[in-house]
């Protein structure tokens, strides 16, 4: 017997990160329909789709909106102040938020499911890696608001650790474009590297104005100023636009680049369904993964109850594009590995880094150290040719 249950999708696909909503609704949409498609697999889902427009004040509406609607687990959010916006409706209705992207970490709600990477899984790669390789001076911008807030709060830590130095911190408005203050207070910074948190338009704002900053200079910004981002995607290298898309870093789990069976699969159903949106992002992923665990977990309930469908999640995994995703009984957060890519004119990323293997998930940093090799937790990177 086939059991149909209605999941809501909450994505904002307009507004100022409406470029990385879409993918994450198209990677749920993928989900749906594989699941949909396999009579054996005995669940059927039925989303009920919301669009925000990236305005914060729209999303516990929707939510309120769903619940009342019959929804009891709900995929979605990008931003952090989404998440917290909505987590106090998921557990004033006994609801379950499946939240599908990267995050800052430091949070637990019995009413939700962390489906992203934790800081351990992007931050403190990208620290090591260009600590070792870059340098230690870092210049930190951001969207002002928690990701940013406590991205570089951990930053800075990490850095104390190797001996660096934050040389100056710059916050914008989320989808602020006007950026001419911040190029300038990097040159007269002069850090070894920028550190980006900028979401949206507000970041693809930066990168065109200073890449064209420094090629007036006669500056090759990507040598001289790379910038490394937690929060930078294939579909958003577009949004950047031709004349400055190569040469950023990226710490992710996910590159549409990463060479398997699996992976190569992925993409090539995700071109298909969706031709013309330049291939999958980490968040397009990570909304495929969880939508994929929601629905085996519902099978294994049998009831789209929270309780029961969270009993059910504990110890769920999946054979992801991105490889082996388990979801962590004791935190609900879930296995990943953690991977840094340079991104190319072609819109893709090259993989530098990558742990070569699934790593705990450790959102309050507990286990992991800020030396690469000091915890079993931590990843052995290997170069990838």
């Amino acid at each position: 017997m086939v059991r149909e249950y209605p999941i809501g999708l909450l994505f904002s696909v307009t507004g100022s990160y409406g470029t990385v909503g879409a993918s994450m609704l198209h990677g749920a949409r993928l989900a749906c329909g594989q699941i949909n498609a396999d009579p054996e697999f005995g669940v059927r889902l039925s989303p009920i789709e919301h669009n925000p427009g990236s305005d914060l004040n729209a999303y516990a509406p929707a939510v309120e909106t769903m619940i009342s609607s019959g929804v009891r687990n709900v995929i979605g959010c990008y931003t952090s102040s989404s998440r917290k916006e909505v987590i106090p409706v998921f557990e004033k209705r006994d609801a379950l938020l499946w939240y599908p992207t990267h995050y800052e970490g430091f949070e637990s709600s019995s009413n939700v499911i962390y489906t992203g990477a934790a800081p351990n899984h992007h931050m403190l790669p990208l620290v090591d890696y260009f600590t070792r390789h870059i340098g230690h001076r870092v210049f930190c911008i951001g969207s002002n608001y928690i990701w940013a807030w406590e991205s570089n709060r951990i930053l800075r830590e990490e850095l104390a650790q190797r001996h660096g130095t934050v040389v100056g911190e710059r916050y914008l408005p989320v989808g602020e474009t006007d950026v001419d203050c911040i190029v300038e207070a990097i040159f007269a910074a002069e850090p070894d590297i920028i550190f980006n948190s900028l979401i949206g338009e507000s970041a693809y704002a930066f990168f065109r104005a200073f890449r064209a900053a420094c090629r007036s200079r006669g500056i090759d910004q990507a040598q001289r100023y790379p910038i490394a981002s937690c929060n930078l995607s294939e579909p958003e290298l577009d949004s950047i636009g031709p004349d400055a898309v190569d040469g950023h870093l990226s710490s992710s789990v996910y590159f549409a680049s990463i060479d398997t069976i699996a992976n190569r699969e992925f993409v090539s159903r995700y071109n298909t369904a969706f031709p013309g949106n330049h291939g999958p992002s980490a968040e397009a992923e990570a909304a495929y993964v969880a939508t994929i665990l929601l629905a085996q977990s519902l099978r294994a309930a049998g009831t789209d109850t929270m309780n029961d469908v969270k009993t059910c999640a504990a110890n769920q995994r999946l054979r992801a594009p991105q490889g082996e995703v388990v979801i962590d009984p004791e935190t609900f957060h879930t296995y990943l590995t953690p991977r840094i890519g340079r991104s190319r004119a072609d819109r893709h990323f090259d993989i530098v880094y990558d742990a070569g293997k699934p790593v705990a998930p450790d959102p309050y940093l507990i286990n992991s150290t800020s030396i690469l090799e000091a915890s079993p937790l931590r990843p052995s990177f290997r170069i990838v040719s």
